[in-house]
């Protein structure tokens, strides 16, 4: 580990411990890495986006609105390359809160989060994206005859 030293206003580091302790961190030390890492990664992204990723979108829709929860499983449905996996949450009698896991190329993915969220009667989409990157390489796992060069994808450090 390399040490850094920061210097903040009082206020500012004020508020800085005031988040530490409502996000349940055990130093400043902990948060700041975290808050390092998020916006090296939105820098990251914006800049050079990776090839591959995941992502966690989440978007809130009215689920009385014609035709579209058969729209959103079609966007799904028509991506089961992308799509892992889908939570949905009903909030009321009219609204659900769908959580989506996204894997793939990173282009693809956006693309595929953007449709959705541009859905009428999507409200509130967020898409939260981790870029990974390609590590080939030989190995065996557990319990499967799965030995020679293959291929992983895994988060960026």
């Amino acid at each position: 580990m390399e040490r850094i030293t920061i210097s903040l206003e009082s206020d500012l580091a004020e508020a800085f411990d005031a988040l530490i302790a409502e996000r349940g961190y055990r130093s400043r030390s902990e948060a700041m890495r975290d808050l390092l890492r998020a916006e090296l990664e939105t820098a990251r992204q914006t800049e050079q986006p990776s090839e591959y990723c995941v992502a966690a979108l989440s978007y809130v829709y009215h689920h009385h609105q014609r035709e579209l929860a058969e729209r959103l499983a079609r966007h799904h449905h028509e991506h089961h390359d992308l799509s892992v996996s889908t939570l949905l949450s009903y909030i009321d009698h009219d609204h659900c809160l769908a959580s989506s896991i996204l894997r793939g190329p990173t282009v693809q993915v956006r693309q595929l989060a953007e449709r959705i969220m541009a859905e009428s009667g999507v409200r509130h989409g967020q898409l939260n994206q981790v870029s990974l990157t390609e590590d080939e390489h030989e190995h065996q796992h557990a319990g499967h005859d799965h030995s020679g060069r293959h291929r992983h994808l895994r988060p960026l450090s």
